[in-house]
C-alpha cells in the first residue's frame, strides 16, 4: 500500500468523505475530520470568494483546538477540491489562498495542472486527482501527483463506467502513489473490500449527504433514504458530462428521467456556478450514487463513522475467521 506518511496515524478509517457540491461546508468537514477521516469541501461552496479564507480559518482554528484537548484521538487532517476548469475564473486566487493556509490536501478535478501541485508541494501539502479513466490518471501521473482517485461505476457526482477492479488495478500498474476508490460503498466492508482489491483509501460522498451537518435540504437526505439503485440516471444532460442524479428530483422539476437528452461540454460553466448560486442541477436536481439502496438513516456524521469503524472491523473479523 501507498499511504502517504502524512497520514499515518491520523486516521481511524482509511477514508476520505468526498467534496460535496454545495452539500460539504466547515460544519461537516470538522465533524468528519474530529471523527477520524478526511473531511473535504469544494473551495467553490465558500461564496463569496473571500468567506474561503474565513472557512479554513474556522477549520484549522477548530481542529487545532480539539486535538490539543484530545491528545489520545486520531484528528484527521482536511482537503480542499480545486476545479481546474477553464470556466472557473476564482481557481488561482482559490489556490492562493489554500497555499497560505498550508491546506493539507488538495483534491483537484478535471484537470491536474502542474503549477498546482508545484503551489502545494512548495509547504509539504499532499494532491489527489479524480479520474474516471486511465488515460486522465496517466496525465495526473506526469503532472506529479500524490494520488489518483479512481471515480468507478456506480459513484455520484461526475462518475465514470469502469468498474473498479478493472480501474484500480491499471492505475496501480503504472503508479506507486496512493489509489483512492469511489463508487457506491456506504458501510464498513465496504471501505474494507476497497482496500482488498488495492486501493490505500475510500471516497465516499452519497453517504454523508444523508447526515445531519450535511448542508441538504430535508427533502433531499430523505430522497436518498428512499431511493434504490434503479432511481439513479446517468446523464450528460445537466452539465455536459456524465453524471448521476436521483430520478425523483429530475422529475421534481418537470422532465422525464427516461427520456433525457445528451448534452455537450460547453454546457459545463463553473463561473455560471458561481454567479448564481449552484444553477438549477445541483441546488433542484440532486446528484446521488447507486448505493443508495442501501442507506437507511441521517445520523450525525461522528456516529456513521463510528458505526462504519465498526463494520470495518467486523468485516475483517470475519474473513480472518473464514
Amino acid at each position: 500500500m501507498a499511504l502517504p506518511a502524512a497520514l499515518e496515524g491520523k486516521l481511524r478509517l482509511p477514508l476520505i468523505g468526498a467534496p460535496l457540491f454545495i452539500v460539504s461546508v466547515p460544519k461537516l468537514v470538522i465533524a468528519q475530520c474530529k471523527a477520524g477521516i478526511i473531511g473535504a469541501f469544494p473551495a467553490l461552496n465558500a461564496r463569496p470568494q473571500e468567506l474561503l479564507d474565513d472557512w479554513l480559518k474556522e477549520i484549522k482554528d477548530t481542529l487545532g483546538a480539539y486535538a490539543e484537548e484530545n491528545p489520545d484521538k486520531p484528528v484527521a487532517p482536511f482537503a480542499v477540491n480545486q476545479i481546474c476548469h477553464s470556466s472557473n475564473e476564482r481557481l488561482y486566487k482559490d489556490v492562493e489562498t489554500c497555499v497560505r493556509h498550508e491546506v493539507p490536501i488538495i483534491i483537484t478535478s478535471l484537470r491536474p495542472p502542474a503549477d498546482v501541485v508545484e503551489a502545494v508541494h512548495s509547504y509539504g501539502g499532499l494532491v489527489f486527482h479524480d479520474v474516471i479513466n486511465l488515460r486522465h490518471a496517466r496525465k495526473a501521473m506526469e503532472q506529479g501527483v500524490d494520488g489518483i482517485i479512481a471515480v468507478c461505476a456506480g459513484a455520484g457526482g461526475h462518475a465514470g463506467t469502469t468498474s473498479p477492479f478493472a480501474l484500480v488495478k491499471e492505475i496501480k500498474r503504472e503508479f506507486d502513489g496512493a489509489v483512492i476508490l469511489s463508487g457506491s460503498m456506504t458501510n464498513g466492508s465496504d471501505i474494507l473490500a476497497a482496500r482488498a482489491i488495492g486501493a490505500d483509501l475510500a471516497y465516499i460522498g452519497t453517504r454523508f449527504v444523508a447526515t445531519e451537518e450535511a448542508n441538504a435540504v430535508d427533502r433531499y437526505k430523505q430522497m436518498i433514504v428512499d431511493s434504490a439503485a434503479a432511481d439513479i440516471a446517468y446523464t450528460s444532460r445537466f452539465s455536459g458530462v456524465h453524471g448521476s442524479y436521483l430520478k425523483p428530483s429530475i422529475a421534481n422539476a418537470g422532465l422525464d428521467p427516461e427520456n433525457l437528452a445528451d448534452n455537450d461540454k460547453s454546457a459545463m460553466d463553473f463561473a455560471k456556478r458561481e454567479k448564481d448560486g449552484g444553477a438549477k442541477a445541483w441546488k433542484d436536481i440532486w446528484s446521488a450514487g447507486q448505493g443508495v439502496g442501501t442507506i437507511d438513516d441521517i445520523p450525525k456524521a461522528e456516529d456513521l463513522v463510528m458505526r462504519l469503524a465498526d463494520e470495518y472491523d467486523a468485516a475483517r473479523r470475519a474473513l480472518a475467521e473464514g
